[in-house]
């Protein structure tokens, strides 16, 4: 049996239940991977994402091969060892990362060259380099290098983009076929691109399903687009990609999203929004809400966060203590409003796989 290897458990019309094995452990699926770019989820040590319920984590090897660099997490035995976590990791390519950079990227039919936001210094990225970078990072699950334009880009571009995709998948193909493919311990991901463009979108599903990769991601979306534009690019691509392959849909993280793509067949998601809402001193609520504790009216709240949630957070304090901690702009509380949020989505993708338990 192979190390890696997806389990369609269940479905309850285009919604699936299933679990991916990886060599450090299994996921269950639908799920959501909380995002630690830095090789470190901001704020919590990997005992705490643990206790939210997340399996899988996400880092960037965008910004781990710029700062520290791949070869040193390589020299110091790899991403698992290097953070501390045991469990599966996902590394982002960086495709995203690097064309938000604006002008400050330069595109061609090989590759992309940017400046770093850090220091300005040059670096090259391609669909070789990329794999090598995140051969030498050790995660589970890579990614191939994707061109992601903006949301509002004319066809004329996003096509561009999908073809470049394409072309690069396919060096990123051969290069994971001339290592030995996934039974070198990594598996590797394809990325649809194509915007908002149903067509596109459909023929990048299919070109990137005749490739054979160990699963698939849906890309360039949560960029600017609205929600209708999302579920028609979605929907167009969705049911072209194989049923015996995970489906990661990448960098949606909103309550609302994660429960409309796993309608449509999504097994995996990411997404820096629940850290970021925690930092920002906002919590996921109940119905959609959104509480801001730095709000005058939980000053004197004695109620926890979410009645009923069984998150560290709202076991433990009141809305009034986490608003005292906002407004003092203590760390603790984005520590402790981070937390809620990463198990309030990990609650929200339990309660969506057991809608989709027992049925076929």
């Amino acid at each position: 049996m192979t190390a890696f290897r997806f389990e369609l458990l269940g479905q309850n019309g285009k919604l699936r239940r299933g679990r991916f094995h990886t060599p450090h452990g299994s996921f269950e699926t639908p799920c959501f991977a909380p995002v630690g770019t830095y090789a470190t989820l901001k704020g919590l040590t990997p005992e705490q994402v643990k206790a939210t319920g997340a399996e899988l984590i996400l880092a960037n090897s965008y910004h781990l091969h710029v700062r520290p660099g791949a070869e040193r997490i390589e020299r110091l035995g790899g991403l698992h060892r290097f953070m501390g976590w045991d469990g599966p990791i996902l590394t982002d390519s960086g495709g995203y990362q690097v064309f938000s950079l604006g002008g400050k990227v330069k595109v061609d039919d090989d590759g992309v060259t940017f400046q770093s936001v850090i220091d300005g210094s040059t670096h090259r990225c391609t669909p070789e380099s990329v794999l090598t970078f995140q051969k030498q990072l050790g995660p589970d699950i890579a990614m191939v290098l994707d061109h992601c334009p903006p949301g509002d880009a004319d066809r004329a571009v996003q096509r561009d983009a999908h073809e470049r995709t394409l072309r690069w998948a396919r060096t990123a193909r051969d290069l994971h076929d001339r290592w030995g493919g996934s039974a070198r311990g990594q598996a590797v991901f394809g990325i649809c691109q194509g915007g908002i463009d149903p067509e596109l979108r459909a023929a990048s599903a299919q070109a990137m399903a005749a490739m054979d990769f160990d699963g698939y991601a849906i890309g360039g979306l949560s960029v600017g687009e609205t929600k209708a534009q999302m579920a028609v690019a979605l929907d167009a691509c969705a049911d072209q990609l194989p049923a015996n392959k995970i489906r990661y849909m990448m960098g949606v993280g909103m309550p609302e999203d994660l429960l409309a793509a796993t309608a449509q067949g999504v097994d995996m998601f990411d997404c820096v929004v629940p850290t970021r809402h925690g930092r920002n001193h906002t919590a996921f609520g109940q119905g959609g809400s959104h509480l801001k504790l730095r709000n005058a009216q939980y000053a004197d709240d004695p109620a926890p966060l979410v009645d009923g949630c069984g998150c560290y957070c709202c076991r433990k304090y009141s809305r009034a203590y986490l608003r005292h901690l906002a407004v003092a702009d203590e760390m603790l509380a984005g520590i402790l409003l981070s937390i809620h949020n990463i198990h309030f989505l990990q609650d929200l993708m339990r309660s969506i796989r057991a809608r989709a338990e027992g049925t076929s």
